[in-house]
This record gives C-alpha cells, structure tokens and sequence, in this order.
C-alpha cells in the first residue's frame, strides 16, 4: 500500500507542525509504535498482571515491585502510557490510509493505457508475434478474450506511421482487490485498536482524570461507600467482577484498580438461586453453572437464566459470564488443641473469611484466626509418576500432595508405582495473627490419609510463612479412634515434666529386674536425659548457641558433643531403644488419664509409636501452640461472574472480519496488467504483448505463457513457460 515510509506533507501550516504531521503518518512511525506495543504485550505475558502487591514484592524484592508499580507494569493493558500509544497508532494508521487510499481508488480506476512500446519490451514477461487479421478487427477479438476470461479492458486507437486511428493498444487488468487488500487490512488495523480502547479502560479513566473519581481502597459495607468511588450506571463501557453466594443477590460490580476498587452499579440485581460444579475423577471441574434470576432494577421484571463457561446471559446489552466460583461463607467448626502441658480442647466455631480471637491454650498470648477457605474436594497422586516433572497434573492447583510432602520432609523411598488418584476429603485453610499483627498461613486435611500405604494414617498439618513459599506439612499419626486427640495428649505429657518422670519410672521397673538398684539408677538417668532432650525447651533451636533445643536432631547434637565417634553408633541405638520405651509408657499413662484402655503391644500400636516419635520431634518447629481439626462445616458456594458492557466488540468483530479478508486479499490475489499493442504489418499485423505482476511467480509465469498462446498465438521472449 505504502509506496514510500514517507508521510502526508502539507505546504500551508508551520514547519514544525509540517514535521509532525509527516512523521505522524509515516510508516516507519507506525512500525515504532507496533514495535512497543509488541513489547509491552511480553510484558504483560509474562508478568501476572493485577496481583495483589505483596506478591511482587516476596518475589522480585522491594525495589523491583515498586518499579513495576510506578510504571505499571503490572497492569500494562490499561496503563495510560499503553492506552496513549494505542490511540497514536490508530491516528498514525488513519493518516497513512488518508494518504494512500485516494492513489489507489485512482490507480483502480486507470488502465495505464498511454504506456509506449518501447517500455512494453522492458518487461519481463513479453512477447511478439505476427497477426493475419488486422489491427483493428485483432483489437477487437483480443479485447473479447480478455472479457471472457474476466479481465477489464479498455481499448485504446491511436496515431502510427502507418497513418492516423491505424495503431490499437489493448490494456487489461486483473485482481484489483489485491489494493482493497491493504486499505481493509489497515483499516482492521484501527477498527481493532478503536475497539479496544472503548471497551479498554479508557473510559474509565476519562471519568476518574474528569469526574473526579478515586479508587476506593478500604474495606467496609457498599453502601457506606463515598460517591467519588462510584461510577454512573449510564457508563458506557467496563468490565468487572460480581460475587453472589447461594440464596443472595448482587447488583454492585467492582472494577479493580492498582490501587484499590471502583464500584459500578448495574440496571438489575442478579440472583442465585444455584451453583452447579462437577468434577472429573481427576478433581479438575468439568462443569460450574449458575442458576440465576435477573431483577430489572426500572420495572421489577424477573427473568430467570442458567450461565454456563462460554454461554453467557445477556440484559440490556450487557453481557454476564460465568468466571469461577469461591466460598461463599461456609460456617465451619475446628476443635482446638493445645500442644501444651495441661490445655483442654475447645471448640471454634467461624465463617469463611471471618475470623474469631482465641486466647484459650495460647499461653496467655492472643491469636487471631481467619478463616481463609475450604475445600471439599482434594483429589490427590499418590503414585510415583507423579512425582516426575510437571506433576500429575491431578489437582486444578497443579500440587501434587504426594511429590510435594517427600520434596519437603524427605522421603527417601523410590519405589515405583503407577499413578493412583485419591480423594483424601475436605481441607481447612486459615491464618493465625498474633497481637503483632504478624501472621503465618495453615492449611489442615480433615481426614488421616495412609501416605504410604503402611495401615498408620496420619493427619496433614500444613504452615507456610508467606504465599510464595509451599505449604510445610507435619504428619501427625492417627490414634485407635482415628483421631488426632491420641498425639495431641501425648505431646502434652510429654511437655509435662512430672508426666514424664512417672513414665520413666514405670519404664525402669519394668526394664529392670527388682534388687538391681544400681543399673536401675543409671537407667532411669539415662531415660531422664533422654526424653528431656527430647521435650525440648519450646524453641527449635537456640538462639545463642544455634543447637537443636528438641526431637531427634537434640538428641543427635547430644551424642555428638559428648560420645566419642567410635561408640556412637552403639549409644545412640541403645539410647534410641530407651527413649521409645520411655514415650510408650507415656502414652499408656495418657489414654489411663484419659480413662481408655492400654495400648496392645501389636503391630498397630507399633506403626503408631514409630510414626510418633516423628512427629513429636517435627512438632518442636511448629510454630503454632495449638492445633485446629477439622470437625464439621456447611458448606456456601458463590458463584463469581463477569458483567461487562462493550460497545467496542462489535467494532473489533468487524476489524476482524476486515483483517482476514485483508490478509486473503493480499496473500491469494495477484493484480496483474496486460498489454498488446497492435500495428499494422505486410499481410495482416503486429502485436506486441507485456504482463505486469506485483509479484513474481511460477503461477504468473504459466498464466503469461497461455495467454501468449490464446491471444497471439506466439511463446514468450521473457520469463518461463
């Protein structure tokens, strides 16, 4: 379309607006713009556009994130500086179609028929031959050809040496829609740029730089949100989110901002009456549905509609899709359990996302629990193949439980194994604040899981520090009941150091044969010192000295410091030994507290002891005092849909559909011009024929040589047959 990268010149303005203007609408101009915008759309690939803030700063780091926020990368789509060089490039692409689509409607309507001879045999494809009829009559038959072959003619008569009106010059021309090509593919050009700017953020903006309106960045009741954080109901174009649970209404969007939420009100109120989810055995859904009735906010019309994923509702133009579903305040009861000496389980009743001070069995320390979410359905690989790259790919988390809790706590088995995809049943998700306001994330399964396939279940308790780090899980053995109250009263015994003290003397009587009083003595020291190191002091590790204060890695720091390398293989099995021997008396003398009956020395109570220890000494980094089970929940769904008015979709369907017939035009149509110049010649006439192509081709080359051998009966002299 461009014949030259220069722009539109104008005479009569300034020099620098002359300059302007001209650079404005030159092609290399255009090509800059398209340059950054293809840049910025990397960008915005790349980097996860609309994240919460912390989330850039726990992974790029502070300065990084507060770089990305100033130049908004992080919302680069409806950045003001990607908006500006939209509407540059839609200015830039109109001027360039000014400036060229007036040539083209004329070349379009020329049939260049002036050209001399002497040019005609400067082509590359030409041809000459000698003619019986003469110049007139062959003009005549020629011209017939051509129109029956599709082509446009113009004959043309003119002057020779022969004598006046005796000359004939015969000019056609072919795929003209080659140059409509151009102007529909750059007018696609604009109309989908145009669209996205009206259904871009645009608009939205133009009422926050000229209304006045602000984001709103607090947290509180709608209604007690201030006008300036309000856009009109007559706004013509936006799009954000609607959250409605079951059995409620909403008629109120929220338009996110990198700074906070613009709330904007819709012509009804939608409401659901129910959220339909299925899943596939994998757990990943293959249907959510809404069931929904729409108020007409002017006349009080309901009309009730189903929104399906890719089957959206429409009222009044505006078009309502169904996006995601979230918890819509699912009431749950979680049973407290401090890991403490002497705490008493209780009860903790809350809905999700809301929250519940708890002070009871923290130690005098207030805690504050928000309740983040539940999940009923955890689909999870428990075979090896999950364990590989990429992960089984079972859960819509993309987390594969099994890979994920060996990575984290070591296992070292490698036994092979086929994928086995296992429901292990609802999961709780909360947060526990100290009066700090320093918070760390938990995440609980409801039900013991058989991780191994051993017959001792065990109770996934999940933590992490911050979203960006994987969930830590400590793997708290299942007790004959099945519940997690059998580990939870033995840790408590064990931080108890008069419980501990009655078990290592039922321990030594029974280990010791009676009259052996001195081996009795070095035993019940023995075991004394091996389950106070055990115990711990409540730290992981000391501050000072930067030693393990717990669990097993005590233990081992203890016979390093003072067991010669020679012996300590045999100490440490013996002392090993003891320690066992001490926590199984503790935890008979828990379930005689507890008025149960004792543990039978069987392999049940074996696979529970041993898992045990392992959790008693993982459970000194745990750093919550208590633990919160699962009990009971009602669940609430809510469905989270997408409102959006576009008055622009229409106008990029049309740039659209100009785009591909543009691209076809350009790539399938050849424009081609034909000429024959006809003088005459002893017996009859001459002909001299030339084909003008604005691409060189196989196909132009065949196509000459037959017309060469249809009109003038002759084999070209340029080009291939």
């Amino acid at each position: 379309m461009l014949d030259t990268t220069q722009g539109v010149q104008i005479r009569s303005a300034s020099q620098p607006l002359r300059r302007a203007i001209e650079l404005l609408s030159s092609m290399r101009f255009a090509i800059a713009l398209l340059t950054v915008i293809c840049i910025a759309s990397v960008i915005g690939t790349v980097l996860k556009q609309h994240e919460p803030a912390v989330n850039y700063v726990n992974q790029f780091g502070p300065f990084w994130a507060q770089l990305f926020a100033e130049l908004q990368l992080n919302a680069v789509y409806s950045a003001w500086w990607f908006l500006v060089i939209l509407a540059f490039l839609v200015i830039s692409t109109s001027l360039c179609i000014a400036r060229n689509t007036p040539k083209i409607i004329a070349d379009l309507k020329t049939y260049k028929e002036n050209i001399r001879e002497q040019n005609l045999r400067a082509f590359h494809h030409k041809a000459e031959a000698e003619l019986a009829g003469d110049s007139a009559a062959e003009a005549q038959r020629i011209g017939k050809m051509l129109v029956g072959g599709g082509w446009k003619v113009k004959l043309q008569q003119r002057d020779t040496a022969a004598g006046p009106g005796t000359g004939w010059m015969v000019a056609a021309k072919a795929g003209a829609a080659n140059k409509l090509g151009y102007i529909a593919a750059h007018s696609a050009i604009v109309l989908v740029c145009l669209g996205g700017l009206l259904d871009g953020d645009m608009i939205v903006r133009a009422q926050m730089w000229l209304g006045g309106k602000t984001p709103y960045a607090g947290g509180g009741l709608i209604s007690e949100v201030k006008p300036e954080h309000w856009l009109s109901e007559r706004n013509p174009a936006y799009r954000g989110n609607l959250v409605v649970s079951e059995g409620t209404q909403g008629g109120t969007a929220i338009l996110s901002q990198s700074d906070g939420v613009l709330l904007q009100p819709l012509p009804f109120t939608l409401e659901l009456k129910k959220f339909i989810v299925e899943h596939y055995s994998t757990g990943m859904p293959k249907l959510f549905a809404s069931e929904v009735v729409l108020h007409d906010r002017a006349t009080g019309e309901a009309t009730p509609a189903r929104i399906e994923v890719n089957h959206p509702a429409n009222f009044k133009g505006i078009e309502i899709y169904q996006s995601s579903f979230d918890d819509g305040g699912s009431r749950v009861r979680l049973a407290a359990m401090p890991l403490g000496a002497g705490g008493a389980p209780f009860d903790v009743e809350g809905t999700i996302g809301g929250k519940t001070q708890v002070v009871q069995g923290t130690g005098g320390q207030p805690l504050t629990i928000e309740f983040t979410g539940l999940r009923t359905i955890n689909v999870e690989n428990f075979g090896r193949e999950g364990a590989g790259e990429g992960g089984s790919g079972a859960d819509v988390r993309k987390v594969d439980l099994r890979s994920t809790l060996d990575s984290h706590l070591g296992a070292a088995n490698n036994t092979v194994k086929p994928k086995e995809l296992r429901n292990v049943g609802p999961s709780i998700g909360y947060k526990l604040r100290d009066a700090a306001g320093q918070a760390r994330e938990y995440q609980n399964y409801m039900l013991p899981v058989d991780m191994e396939g051993t017959g001792v279940p065990v109770f996934l308790l999940g933590v992490r520090d911050s979203a960006a780090e994987p969930f830590r899980y400590l793997r708290a053995p299942a007790d004959d009941n099945g519940g997690l109250e059998g580990f939870v009263r033995l840790r408590q015994a064990l931080a108890d150091p008069e419980a501990r003290a009655l078990a290592v003397s039922r321990y030594v009587g029974q280990a010791v044969a009676p009259g052996r009083s001195d081996l009795a003595a070095q035993l019940q020291q023995s075991a004394e010192r091996a389950l106070t190191l055990f115990a711990g002091t409540g730290e992981p590790v000391d501050p000072v000295t930067g030693k393990f204060t717990g669990g097993l890695p005590a233990i081992a720091q203890f016979m390093e410091d003072n067991v010669p390398e020679a012996e300590r293989a045999r100490a440490s099995e013996v002392l090993v030994r003891i320690l066992n021997g001490a926590l199984f008396e503790l935890a008979q003398l828990t379930r005689e507290r507890a008025g149960l009956a004792p543990l039978t020395p069987d392999a049940s109570t074996l696979g529970f002891m041993t898992q045990a220890v392992l959790a008693l000494s993982d459970v000194q980094a745990y750093p919550a005092p208590l633990v919160f089970a699962l009990k009971d929940f009602t669940q609430v769904q809510a469905s989270v849909f997408q409102v959006a008015r576009a008055p622009g979709k229409n106008v990029v369907y049309l740039g659209c559909a100009l785009l591909i017939l543009g691209v076809f035009a350009m790539l399938f149509i050849r424009e081609r011009r034909l000429w024959v110049w006809l003088v005459p010649a002893a017996g009859g006439s001459r002909a001299t024929m030339a084909l003008s192509t604005n691409r060189k081709t196989m196909d132009g080359d065949r196509e000459f040589a037959g017309l060469t051998e249809k009109l003038i009966g002759a084999r070209p002299t340029g080009g291939k047959a």
